[in-house]
């Protein structure tokens, strides 16, 4: 495993995320724990507002907080990370996505990836110049094409917005790179047959440790229910509740949304 960990995560009833400070470039956990911190923050701040407006603000939030990142100290400068969201206000559910993180979707058994990876090697899949097969060995195939950085220099990454289907007695799974590399979907489809969702990413991370897995590797496991709505709060995990790593500027984040800022608890939102 890596010596420090790059991946950060939020999971409640309404918002879920996970986060991968890309590529080892500098602070890039906390370019993760920034993006958790923000896009879960702004999210249950404005639930019942529209929708694609909320994910849409909450990703532009983060890079500015990237952007103030890097400025409040320049050896930050090229922290980077991906993000793949999922946020739901009881009635519909969006995916949220840039880099290559992913989300997939499993239903009756079958298993099928709801993300695009953003990287050269599923760019030149896409293109036809590449096989899957071929992209799952290729030395570049961690490149990643489009992330949230804090250079300023640098336009701000597309961000793909979806509508997602989803009825009850769905499962949703949110996982970084660490856990795709190495496990394939035969044995992830496996696993999430488990009925508790935390053992089952608990076997999925075990599954990846087993496979010789160097990368840090996160995945959320997210049962789709119908019943009345609930508190909308939620748990931050990995590089973002670690007390070395900072998140930019959380009271600034809380005082633009309106909340408390009385003190910086990373473990709230």
């Amino acid at each position: 495993m890596r010596p420090h960990n790059e991946d950060s995560a939020f999971v409640g009833p309404y918002v879920a995320l996970v986060a991968d400070g890309v590529g080892g470039a500098a602070a890039g956990e906390v370019a993760s724990a920034t993006t958790a911190y923000v896009v879960s923050a702004t999210a249950l701040a404005r639930f019942g507002h529209d929708l694609e407006s909320i994910v849409r603000e909450a990703f532009v939030a983060a890079v500015e907080n990237l952007r103030l990142g890097v400025r409040q100290d320049p050896e930050r400068d090229g922290m980077a990370t991906t993000a793949t969201a999922v946020v739901c206000d009881g009635t519909r559910v969006l995916l949220a996505h840039v880099g290559d993180s992913r989300a997939y979707l499993f239903r009756d058994g079958a298993l099928t990836q709801l993300s695009h990876d953003h990287t050269w090697v599923q760019h030149m899949v896409d293109s036809g110049q590449l096989s899957a097969s071929a992209a799952r060995r290729h030395p570049w195939r961690n490149v990643v094409l489009r992330s949230l950085d804090g250079n300023p220099a640098v336009p701000p990454a597309e961000v793909d917005v979806v509508d997602l289907d989803v009825r009850p007695g769905d499962r949703l799974l949110l996982c970084s790179d660490g856990l795709t590399d190495l496990v394939t979907d035969l044995r992830i489809a496996e696993v999430l047959f488990l009925d508790d969702p935390h053992s089952a990413a608990a076997v999925l991370t075990q599954s990846a440790l087993v496979a010789g897995g160097k990368d840090n590797i996160t995945c959320l496991v997210l049962d789709v229910v119908d019943g009345p709505l609930v508190v909308g709060d939620g748990l931050l995990l990995g590089a973002v509740r670690d007390p070395r790593t900072h998140v930019v500027d959380p009271g600034s984040v809380r005082a633009s949304l309106g909340l408390p800022t009385g003190r910086d608890d990373l473990r709230r939102v």
